[in-house]
């Protein structure tokens, strides 16, 4: 059962750093974008851009911890 818990923090860990990495690169992307075009279009299109790309990590992330945790407590059982 320690297992199962060091394993789901490693992974909710990990998986927490790289979307943090992705939030970050999205955020300089979106800062080049407004100084080299300001535009309210494009940056309406930025903003809708990254909710979809926040939401995509997200459901990644749940789905992995899922994933991890019925191959953890099968492997275990």
């Amino acid at each position: 059962m320690v297992l199962v818990v060091v394993v789901v923090v490693v992974v909710v860990v990990v998986v927490v750093v790289v979307v943090g990495a992705v939030v970050e690169v999205v955020v300089v992307v979106v800062v080049v974008v407004e100084v080299v075009v300001v535009v309210v279009v494009v940056e309406v299109v930025v903003v809708v851009v990254v909710v979809v790309v926040v939401v995509v990590a997200v459901v990644v992330v749940v789905v992995v911890v899922v994933v991890v945790v019925v191959v953890v407590v099968v492997v275990v059982e």
